[in-house]
């Protein structure tokens, strides 16, 4: 017996196909282009690539203003900390807006957003929404490989599966740390963080 989908996901899949005939890898040559007008593309690229991830977003969440602010910040969060780590956006960035995909239908599945439900469920909607959205397979996998060991440290040692952890951590932390102990804080930062970048970001934060 076959079992059926949740709703969420039927309605990503159909999206999906509708989109697929009109996805083309758009290639543009430095040397025919010119550097300039080339890294003006990259640009346009990576902005138009950005505002498509966060409308599936929103339109996935709907009126779930809380999980669209958290990835939103957890994406601005990276952003800042791909400015001092050697890290490959076009993985960070749509890991960071998609890693908690997985919420809704482990509330649907399971009547939890724990974790480890979070981590089975989300690579699935995102590979159909990178699919979509047009993402090259290998990079797909690495994305989806990094949503499904988020909550998992030490199974992943890529530096853009520690940029994604120390950003989803620097939104996540202000519910973890007692603001008058300075110590028991510093200790915990000093622990989490993967990157040197957000553990600098963490203790001006939070310290």
């Amino acid at each position: 017996m076959r079992l059926k989908q949740p709703a969420c996901i039927v309605k990503l899949l159909f999206s999906a196909r509708k989109a697929k005939a009109a996805l083309t890898s758009v290639g543009m040559p430095r040397d025919v282009w010119g550097l300039k007008v080339y890294s003006k593309y990259m640009r346009n690229k990576v902005i138009t690539t950005k505002q498509k991830l966060l409308k599936e977003l929103e339109e996935y969440f709907g009126s779930d203003i809380k999980r669209i602010n958290h990835a939103k910040n957890v994406m601005h969060f990276a952003e800042e900390l791909l400015k001092q780590e050697k890290a490959d956006w076009y993985i960070v960035i749509p890991a960071s807006i998609l890693h908690d995909m997985g919420i809704k239908v482990a509330e649907e599945k399971y009547g939890s957003s724990a974790g480890h439900f979070q981590e089975k469920e989300g690579p699935e909607i995102a590979r159909i929404i990178l699919l979509k959205v047009g993402f090259k397979k290998e990079d797909i996998d690495e994305i989806c490989e990094i949503i499904a060991q988020h909550h998992t440290p030490g199974k992943i040692n890529t530096q853009n599966f520690k940029v994604l952890y120390d950003a989803d951590w620097l939104v996540n932390l202000k519910d973890e740390v007692d603001s008058k102990d300075k110590e028991k804080t510093a200790a915990l930062l000093n622990k989490i963080f993967l990157t040197q970048a957000g553990k600098d970001l963490a203790e001006k934060i939070y310290l």
